[in-house]
């Protein structure tokens, strides 16, 4: 049978994953220097926990787990026979791989509530699995890095999270955006046209809006029963000036008696305003009022990140959820969450070729191998080599020193030494630097001392 990949699914090579890694250690470096603590939890969740946490469209994405055994034998007959795969999946399946990280840490609070000290801030870098249709930045399997705080109400939680949003990626040399909006803002203006009661598919489409257009997002609405008097009313959505205040300003107005707009309003106020005192550059924070994200447990805030200069979906994104864990029957526990898209942050960089040289690790020495007396003199060498934390490795076979000339050079090893009979006599080793060409021979202790 012919290898092949899962649809969605990657390999990494050693270069990949020392990228990835570098992005990773950047972003874990900032979380606790924010100060939050790690958290890892399962690959798969009860489906029971994961269902009803997404939305309608959230919910079909998730990658079920049928149940070990027989388990066709324990389906009713009636509901295999028609093929109600609704009916049937809560019969065959029990589990489900995990789609975000962030239900899966409620569900850890919810659990915990007790052992843990509030407010709670953890980080999570984890993979996270959807059944969605692949296409260039968007995967089956890919991994979040998330930073949530739960237990506290306060805005400034806000605050601190763009801050570390834009601290991480400038530390990635990476410029972008972040957009904002406020769910409570989505219902007021909901209410303002009319369609309160349609809230969730107002939102959902509105969220389409990078992908299907103004026309797109107003046909899907009619389609879900929003009136063409609704629509002329939301029109003004879609021609914001570039001044966020001012915008918000204008909503004030239309929010007159909402008091649920315009608590939105204020707080996303409060949370701009003290951005930009922190210094950060308004035209890299945008008021997007057709900022939906479609995931229903928002309640709050709204953040969505993307990259400047390369055409791409966001690379992060998250918001606040003080309603979450009350569906583990914990109420009261107020949280908010960003995440870090580490997929797509890294197709960004590569796009843009802003990878720092030494993100990829490299042997720095490979020792020819002359045969076992040669092999157990270059070893000792190499010991001290790796106890000051310098890569090195013996190649495995006295084979002909230009296959082992290939094999440092498709490996990108920079340097060949050489520990012959002769250089063992001497005290010497010889050295040939596989990038310039160079090749010089130095006493053994020399060398030692030039590298350690």
């Amino acid at each position: 049978m012919k290898p092949s990949l899962a649809k969605g699914t990657r390999d990494f090579t050693a270069k990949e994953v020392y990228r990835r890694k570098y992005i990773i250690d950047i972003l874990q470096k900032n979380f606790e220097l924010f100060g939050f603590e790690p958290l890892e939890t399962p690959s798969f969740e009860n489906l029971s926990t994961l269902t009803g946490k997404y939305g309608e469209e959230g919910d079909r994405l998730i990658f079920k787990i049928l149940n070990s055994g027989d388990y066709a034998a324990k389906a009713n007959d009636e509901d295999w026979n028609n093929k109600n795969s609704q009916k049937l999946i809560a019969q065959i399946s029990e589990k489900a791989l995990r789609y975000d990280l962030t239900v899966p840490f409620a569900r850890f609070v919810a659990m915990n509530q007790g052992q843990l000290a509030f407010p709670y801030k953890r980080y999570q870098i984890q993979p996270v699995w959807r059944a969605d249709r692949p296409q260039k930045g968007r995967f089956r399997e890919f991994y979040q890095c998330d930073a949530d705080v739960v237990g506290s109400t306060s805005l400034w939680q806000e605050v601190e999270l763009l801050q570390l949003y834009f601290k991480s990626f400038e530390d990635l040399n990476l410029s972008v955006t972040i957009h904002i909006n406020n769910r409570k803002i989505l219902s007021g203006i909901a209410e303002y046209a009319g369609i309160a009661d349609r809230l969730i598919d107002f939102t959902v489409a509105l969220d389409k809006l990078d992908k299907i257009g103004k026309q797109g997002v107003q046909k899907e609405m009619m389609e879900k029963g929003i009136s063409e008097e609704a629509l002329s009313k939301l029109d003004f959505l879609f021609s914001q000036s570039s001044d966020a205040l001012e915008n918000l300003n204008q909503l004030k107005e239309k929010f007159g008696g909402n008091s649920n707009g315009l608590k939105g309003v204020q707080e996303l106020e409060f949370v701009i305003k003290n951005a930009l005192q922190l210094g950060i550059n308004s035209q890299d924070l945008v008021f997007d009022i057709t900022l939906a994200r479609g995931l229903d447990y928002y309640t709050g805030a709204i953040f969505e990140v993307k990259a400047k200069d390369v055409a791409m979906g966001s690379i992060g994104g998250g918001g606040r959820y003080d309603n979450l864990t009350e569906v583990f029957g914990v109420k009261d526990i107020p949280g908010i969450g960003i995440s870090f898209g580490l997929d797509r942050i890294y197709l960004v960089m590569e796009e843009l070729g802003i990878f720092p040289a030494d993100s990829d690790v490299k042997v720095k020495y490979l020792f020819a191998n002359y045969g076992e007396a040669e092999s157990i003199e270059a070893l000792k060498l190499i010991s001290k080599l790796r106890q000051h934390q310098i890569s090195a490795e013996l190649y495995p076979e006295a084979a002909k020193i230009k296959k082992q000339f290939a094999y440092a050079e498709k490996k990108g090893i920079e340097n060949l030494v050489f520990l012959g009979e002769q250089e063992i006599k001497d005290q010497t080793v010889s050295i040939k630097n596989l990038e310039s060409g160079e090749q010089k021979t130095m006493a053994v202790e020399a060398f030692l001392k030039s590298v350690l």
